[in-house]
């Protein structure tokens, strides 16, 4: 699979479409539509569901040096009112955040990261690790494990730092049920 086919296939989601459209005008410099919301996408074209199947919410990530609740909570109203119309849940989190509750909602330590990208790269599951984003008209794509697994449908394990096979073991069993095609790698 190449970008501009990966691409086109997430753009037939029409939410991941109307969200994309919508988010250069927000203001963000560094930002990224990512995960869930793209591959399962492309898993449910390629086994003939409805685009949104299994998709549970539409991840935004962006990285804004100003760790504070308040500037964070700016972006999630501003977001929410400027996607009012789109049916879907949608999560937006800065990225220089996380470190700052992480570690009280998973139980481990979280590094301070320095770009929005850092947080595609701590994916549990290398077929997670995509975002997209809008650039002058065309389409940025970030994928660092490639689309390989993606579009053979593997989840296999990011062996990052803080891994957790418990949470990898429930996400993977997760999408198992929703797709039964994948082939699911151990965590260990």
């Amino acid at each position: 699979m190449t970008e501009a086919e990966f691409a086109a296939l997430v753009l037939h989601n029409p939410v991941n479409a109307a969200i994309l459209q919508r988010l250069p005008s927000f203001g963000l410099q560094d930002w990224w539509m990512v995960s869930g919301c793209l591959f399962q996408t492309v898993w449910n074209i390629r086994t003939g569901q409805d685009v949104q199947h299994g998709i549970r919410d539409y991840d935004l990530f962006y990285f804004d040096p100003d760790i504070s609740y308040d500037a964070e909570d700016a972006v999630i109203r501003h977001v929410r009112k400027a996607c009012a119309d789109v049916s879907a849940a949608i999560e937006v989190r800065n990225q220089a955040r996380v470190h700052l509750w992480y570690g009280e909602k998973f139980g481990t330590t979280y590094p301070p990261l320095n770009r929005a990208s850092d947080g595609i790269d701590r994916f549990l599951m290398s077929c997670a690790q995509v975002g997209i984003r809008v650039r002058d008209k065309s389409y940025d794509i970030y994928a660092p494990a490639g689309f390989d697994d993606l579009a053979n449908m593997i989840v296999r394990p990011n062996r990052m730092p803080n891994f957790q096979a418990e949470r990898y073991d429930a996400k993977a069993a997760r999408w198992k049920a929703l797709w039964p095609q994948l082939t699911v790698l151990p965590a260990c």
